[in-house]
């Protein structure tokens, strides 16, 4: 049984290509849901004219 190694290298790439790409996106995914959050937390800011 012979392995075409060109096949094997372009799978291996793409696999990796792919991990690559899930792991980028969750952090920017994770950032933005993190500010979503804090954002939800605080809530709107109010002008300093209204409290006085």
């Amino acid at each position: 049984m012979n392995i075409n190694y060109v096949i094997l290298a372009i799978v291996v790439a793409i696999v990796l290509a792919l991990i690559i790409f899930i792991i980028l996106r969750n952090k920017k995914d994770e950032k933005k849901f993190e500010q979503d959050v804090i954002e939800s937390e605080l809530g709107p800011e109010k002008d300093d004219k209204e409290s006085t």
